[in-house]
């Protein structure tokens, strides 16, 4: 599966109108757009990622849970 996922960096010379109309664009493809300040990178870099990671956990769940404490476990036999 894949997540469509758009990551946008955006410095002081951009135009908000056109970021508007990309997105739309990207968004009608089945895209979803995540965009952030260049400073905010550099600044709360961890909190970024975190964002991304959310958006792609999101756009792409795990298929099957992960056991539960205890299952799944593999146990030697004893060799009697």
């Amino acid at each position: 599966m894949r997540a469509r996922l758009v990551v946008e960096l955006d410095g002081g010379q951009h135009c908000l109108l056109r970021d508007l109309e990309r997105t739309q664009y990207l968004a009608r493809g089945g895209f979803h757009v995540l965009r952030f300040w260049n400073n905010e990178v550099f600044l709360d870099t961890e909190a970024v990622l975190e964002k991304i990671l959310e958006a792609l956990h999101k756009a792409c769940p795990h298929p099957d849970p992960l056991p539960q404490a205890g299952e799944g476990e593999q146990r030697e036999l004893a060799n009697d």
